[in-house]
């Protein structure tokens, strides 16, 4: 083989290499494949995101949603908020993040708060966190702390 088909060669599975390494950020994650998760929408800031649900921190909800239960996460302090509308809500209602990747605040690991309309307040679409925070604050909407952490990372921030 004349030494230039094996330098090019050899220059290409370097390459190869290299690119693979940087793709996982030179760990040595071992072979990837594609698989089918579920994922779901929630908005932030008006727009939405696209995440993941993989761990929580209450047994019942683990088991319920068929994931991960892990009662460390739950000892993680200022997560923030994603909130979740129960009861009675406007149509296409979906969770509402506290922040999304980009943000300063950012975390996969999200405390979760119930968010429920007094009685008598015609609910609206809730598609950000100041939004619901503005309705606590004017009584229209009560805001529970569940006390369970959810690792729920965002995968695609919408537009």
């Amino acid at each position: 083989m004349p030494l230039r088909i094996i330098l090019a060669t050899t220059v290409l599975l370097a390459l190869a290499a290299g690119t693979t390494l940087a793709a996982t950020g030179g760990l040595p994650l071992g072979p990837s494949s594609s698989a089918k998760t579920r994922t779901f929408k929630g908005y932030y800031d008006g727009h939405k995101d696209t995440f993941l649900v993989t761990d929580v921190s209450n047994k019942a909800q683990a088991a319920a949603m068929k994931i991960n239960h892990s009662a460390e996460i739950g000892t993680v302090k200022a997560a923030p908020p994603q909130y979740f509308i129960k009861g009675t809500a406007a149509k296409g209602q979906l969770s509402v993040f506290g922040s999304e990747p980009g943000e300063a605040d950012y975390n996969p690991l999200w405390e979760e708060f119930f968010v429920t309309w007094k009685p008598g307040v015609t609910p609206v679409l809730l598609v950000k966190d100041d939004q619901i925070k503005s309705l606590a604050k004017s009584k229209k909407v009560t805001l529970k702390d569940a006390h369970i952490v959810l690792n729920a990372p965002i995968t695609k921030v919408g537009k």
